[in-house]
Formats: C-alpha cells, structure tokens, sequence
C-alpha cells in the first residue's frame, strides 16, 4: 500500500478557472457553494481546480488580486465542507497541454518563461502556504512531448525550492510527460522531499473513454467501442501502473491520479463498468484519485441519473 496524504477520492472542477471564455458570469457562477457542498455530499475529501495563469496574471505578469480572491474563496469552501483542494496550474506562460486550440509556445527553451513559472508559484506559495493540511500544489498540467522532459526535470526542482520558502509543508505534486502518462512517472527523478508525490491522468484505454471526440485527430468520431470489447480489466489496469507504482514504492511516497474518466457518448452503463474496474486498482494500491469531470467539457459527471450516481459514487 502506497504512503497516503489526504487526497483520495476527488472530483475535478474542471471549466471554471481553465478551458472557459474567462468571462466574469463564468468565474463567478459557474461553480457555487451549493456545488461544493454537494460534492462533499457525496463523501469527496477534495477537489482539484485547474487555473490558467491569465486568471492570476495580466499579460505583463502583474498579479490580478480578484483572480487570487476566487481561488481563496473556493479554499475557503472547501473548508467549510470538510473538503481539501488540488491547486493545478493548467496553463502556464509558453504553454498549455492544448496544442489544437492554445497558443502557448516556448515554456521549456525560453528562461523568461521559466522566471514567470517560478515567480507565479512563489506567489501562489506566498498566499496559500499557510494552509498546507487543506491546500496542495500541482506544478504544472500534462507535459506533452517526450522532447521537454530533459528541461522538465530541470525546472521542477527550483521550482520546488522556490515554493519552499513561503510553503515548507505543502504537498506539491509531480507529472510526466505524455499528458501525464502513468507509464513516463518511472523516468522523475526521485522526489524533492517527503512532502513530493507522484501524480498521472489516466483516460485509458483512449479509444473507448475518447470516443466520438471531436478535438484530437487520434480518434476517428464515428467510432463506437462497447465496453466489452476494449480490453479493459484490472489486469490491464495493474500492468499499466506497474512501474509509477514501482517508481513510488522505491522511494517510499505517493502516487495520485489527477484525472480519469469517460466521454458522455458512452454509455452509464459502460461509463460505470470502467470507474468499477480502474477503482479496484486503485484501492488495492492506495493510490489516491480525483475523476474528471464535475460538469460539462463532454465528461461531466452530472450527466448520470440519482440512481446511475448512486452506484457510480462507490467507484470514485
């Protein structure tokens, strides 16, 4: 069983701060207090929000006082219910995991980049350092090509050093590439401290929990795959987490799924033998989760019905 920190089972808000049109009606009213209060409901220990760096930054890099006000109130809520939160910086200055629809280019060859990476973080540290037990960190969303691992694992340890003179006990999470591939986590090095954990996304196998995507030329649209016919068991599931688990276990720390899910063009009925399936892997290793997505961006979780949610609640 993988070392454990209070993150695990989890419902990601995914819409709000990030993948939006950034309007003030959306910041605002997308997510209410009645939505943390439900999600806690539910018997969530936490939620991850990924922001944009636009939502705390102006385009000189100035910080936007009313962006870091929405995040404090969100910890705030999550307080009130009993819930803890993933702080994911999904976009960064130079880049975004969304090659078709951000342009966001140059992160990892350009130090100006970096310098705005590290002073964003250590900002962020400044505010929320303070409360390590309920706020965490997730440095960056999805590292996409293989090609920017080298400057990767250059850059996560100043980070990581700079965000430790504002927050010293705060869990700060750490992806690979391949959008945070469970399978690149073998190639980290070993964490920072003991306060460093492994995380990975998992939309495996992509073909049936993709299907019928619209925004990724890897998938053909028309394509419909019964759950039945993907392959996938527990098997598949334990051999695609091996070496993350093995990767975790050699140097005694975590391992957390920011993100799983299905497409709501499949079924409730095979959307919820995948959640069955993935879940009994990860509680027989410990490792701890947050599904993708409360509501909307074509994997919400508010698709299912009182008694559909009933059972899916069990697996997440």
């Amino acid at each position: 069983m993988l070392k454990q920190y209070g993150f695990y089972r989890g419902i990601n808000l995914g819409g709000w701060f990030s993948q939006c049109d950034y309007s003030q009606e959306r910041l605002d009213t997308f997510v209410t207090e009645a939505d943390f209060e439900k999600i806690a409901g539910w018997g969530m220990d936490h939620v991850r929000i990924p922001v944009d760096y636009n939502v705390l930054e102006d385009n000189a890099g100035g910080y936007l006082e009313e962006g870091f006000a929405r995040l404090q109130r969100a910890a705030d809520l999550c307080r009130k219910y009993g819930m803890k939160l993933v702080l994911d910086l999904h976009k960064t200055a130079g880049f975004s995991f969304d090659d078709y629809s951000e342009d966001e280019h140059g992160f990892f060859e350009n130090e100006k980049f970096q310098e705005r990476f590290y002073c964003l973080w250590e900002e962020i540290a400044r505010r929320f350092g303070n409360q390590s037990e309920t706020v965490a960190f997730e440095l960056l969303n999805e590292v996409t090509d293989a090609a920017f691992l080298p400057a990767w694992k250059k850059i996560v340890p100043v980070c990581i050093r700079r965000i430790r003179k504002y927050a010293p006990e705060t869990l700060i999470l750490v992806g690979s590439y391949q959008n945070n591939a469970a399978m690149t986590v073998q190639y980290l090095d070993a964490p920072q401290d003991d306060r460093v954990i492994y995380n990975f996304h998992c939309y495996e196998p992509l073909q049936f929990t993709h299907q019928g995507a619209y925004w990724t030329p890897v998938i053909d649209p028309e394509r419909r795959i019964p759950f039945a016919e993907s392959n996938c068991t527990e098997a598949y599931f334990e051999e695609l987490f091996s070496t993350a688990i093995a990767r975790a276990e050699q140097f005694g720390t975590g391992l957390y799924c920011g993100e799983y899910g299905v497409i709501d063009r499949v079924s409730p009925a095979d959307s919820l033998a995948w959640f069955r399936t993935i879940h009994n892997v990860f509680e027989r290793h410990g490792i701890g989760r947050c599904a993708w997505n409360y509501k909307e961006l074509d994997f919400g979780l508010s698709r299912f019905s009182e008694t559909e949610r009933t059972e899916l609640l069990q697996y997440l």
